[in-house]
């Protein structure tokens, strides 16, 4: 059964981004509160400060969908067979998966600047060891250790950034960290992608490496100390699991932003076998879904600071509409790379609402519930793609998953509905 061959999977990068910048709208709504042990910095070692933490999100997200970009690439040098190279992709997300709530919760009362620094350092080694794996077995070990600081590491750094600035400002300082994602996925991908095609795809590991190591003396240096709470704890982080419309908003992530991957795990295969494309031109797809994320995340944006469910709702009937179009569009290039554009855009106009409803369902909990956020995106990430090589193997060509993610985009709109009629009927549920 065929598996993720994507040549990229930047929603998931679109999606983390805007997914924990917008978790700063919903934190704004306890901006009042006394937050312990924050230090709000003065503008020149709040920059640095910032910088530090984005780094880390921007070696996060190039080397997980430049992954993706030079599948092939990894194919040839470890003699594997597509589905086989898709399992790398699949481990990774099981890490992300596995690690985001694991090691958010037992970090939970380490001071986060430590916290930071280890899972940071940590994915240094580990895209270290996949650089030296000799076979495909390390390498799928190698890739999942990789996955697993991933969503802690977003979460952590999302409460360090709240913490430096007053409280008004904390959309502004979640969503500056978090932009190492978007630029990753706009500049940092299309440059890894190209850098791997020309000079080897294992050296993405070792530059990944390197941008990790820089992110984690810049953390050292820049980012200030701050003791944990002192209520912190596992239990307490693990309560906001109770919450029945904490999982519903799971759910609306995991099935309905699957139906974007069952199409956009497979869209270098579609833009080469169905549009006519080079491969050469495959770093330019990623850029213009790239653009295409940055102005769903500014429309998606404005529209969840006017409804959160009104948005989720809108979004992902769009989203099915989308599927459908392109599906019927990516024939012919133009219109094609047209699609590629707007998928990027509807995808990520849905993340800045669902991350909202998310913060909103686990008040207490933020740091798990940023992280939960970016296991649910790669649980997404794996069934979309597991659905799309379904129907690929089925003989129904590259363009088929896009029809798969216009149903799941459907079936998840289905429980976003749901969810909003319980919070009607219940509103403290």
């Amino acid at each position: 059964m065929p598996q993720p061959d994507p040549a990229l999977l930047p929603p998931t990068a679109a999606a983390e981004a805007q997914a924990s910048a917008s978790a700063a709208r919903a934190s704004q709504t306890t901006a009042a509160a006394p937050r312990h042990g924050s230090t709000v910095l003065a503008p020149r070692p709040l920059f640095w400060a910032m910088l530090a933490l984005g780094i880390g999100g921007f070696a996060i997200g190039t080397v997980e969908f430049a992954t993706m970009g030079l599948l092939k690439e990894v194919e040839r040098g470890l003699s594997i067979s597509t589905p086989e190279a898709g399992q790398l992709i699949s481990a990774y997300a099981l890490g992300v998966v596995v690690g985001a709530p694991v090691l958010a919760a037992v970090g939970a009362r380490l001071p986060r600047k430590a916290l930071a620094l280890g899972l940071m350092a940590f994915y240094a080694l580990a895209n270290l060891s996949s650089f030296a794996a000799a076979d495909y077995g390390t390498m799928m070990m190698s890739r999942f250790a990789a996955g697993l600081p991933h969503g802690a590491y977003f979460g952590t750094a999302a409460v360090i950034a709240a913490s430096l600035v007053a409280p008004t400002k904390r959309g502004w300082a979640i969503a500056t960290v978090m932009s190492g994602l978007t630029i990753a996925n706009v500049l940092g991908v299309p440059a890894a992608t190209w850098l791997g095609q020309a000079f080897g795809w294992r050296l993405l590991f070792v530059a990944t490496a390197v941008i990790a190591l820089a992110c984690v003396a810049l953390v050292a240096r820049f980012v200030p100390f701050e003791p944990a709470h002192p209520e912190a704890s596992v239990r307490r982080e693990l309560s906001a699991l109770r919450r029945v419309q904490l999982w519903l908003a799971l759910a609306v992530g995991v099935v309905g932003f699957g139906g974007f991957f069952a199409t956009y795990t497979y869209i270098a295969h579609t833009m080469t076998a169905v549009a006519g494309l080079p491969e050469s031109l495959i770093p330019l797809v990623v850029a213009l879904y790239g653009l295409g994320m940055v102005v769903g995340n500014v429309v998606g944006g404005r529209l969840a600071d006017r409804s959160v469910m009104g948005t989720i709702y809108w979004a992902l009937a769009s989203v099915a509409a989308v599927m459908v179009v392109y599906g019927l569009a990516a024939s012919w290039w133009p219109t094609a790379l047209l699609m590629v554009f707007v998928v990027g855009g509807s995808g990520s106009i849905l993340i800045p609402a669902l991350q909202s409803r998310l913060l909103d369902s686990a008040p207490g909990a933020a740091t798990l519930a940023t992280s939960l956020s970016h296991s649910a995106l790669n649980v997404a990430n794996a069934l979309g793609a597991f659905l799309g090589g379904v129907v690929i193997a089925a003989g129904w060509g590259f363009t088929a998953p896009a029809y798969v993610g216009a149903v799941l985009a459907v079936l998840g709109l289905a429980i976003a509905l749901l969810s909003g009629r319980l919070e009607r009927r219940h509103p403290v549920s």
